[in-house]
């Protein structure tokens, strides 16, 4: 490796160390319920959420409710995006170009990679799919993936915690507090 190369991954161990325990201790106090800079912000949306949602955030869920919640999300939010994906033509306000749907091998694999947070893409998006398509498709699968991938971690790390606890969170909670007070801010920045 070049010494450009090894002062560039010095500096990324630097700013990797120094960031662990803030970074840590935000996570931490989001996904705790406990108060953060961002509450007056975030906690209105938050509890709006809920309410439209019909989630009552002060229940827990087991690690079968919580593996069923995230799987049924998942699944759901992979089907929506296959729907999208092959509907595209026949959303002509936001298909300016007129493409046709995307063909269902295609979509399949896209809305599957997408929905696993590995963004496989076998085609130019310009020329296959649509601005609602890339919108609401696949750009929303980038919070909603990484949203899942991190609840799963930390149902994982609560679970070795509470060993004798017979709950692990909530995932509707742990979802909408990483969208919220994590992936959103981190967007911004």
């Amino acid at each position: 490796m070049s010494a450009n190369g090894w002062v560039q991954f010095a500096v990324f161990c630097l700013v990797l160390l120094a960031t662990v325990r803030p970074v840590g201790s935000y996570l931490f106090r989001v996904l705790e319920g406990k108060r953060t800079w961002l509450d007056p912000v975030f906690r209105p949306v938050e509890r709006l959420t809920y309410k439209l949602c019909g989630v009552n955030a002060d229940q827990e869920m087991n690690w079968r409710e919580y593996a069923f919640a995230l799987l049924g999300f998942s699944a759901v939010s992979l089907l929506v995006t296959y729907a999208i994906e092959r509907m595209q033509a026949l959303m002509p306000l936001w298909n300016p170009q007129g493409l046709a749907a995307v063909g269902p091998d295609l979509a399949w694999s896209t809305a599957a990679s997408f929905t696993t947070n590995t963004n496989w893409q076998s085609y130019t998006p310009e020329t296959t799919m649509s601005y609602l398509t890339q919108m609401a498709g696949l750009a929303t699968h980038n919070f909603f993936s990484a949203a899942v991938g991190i609840v799963t971690a930390v149902a994982l790390i609560r679970g070795i915690k509470r060993t004798s606890a017979a709950t692990i969170g909530n995932f509707w909670v742990d979802t909408t507090r990483t969208l919220l007070y994590v992936l959103l801010p981190g967007a911004l920045i």
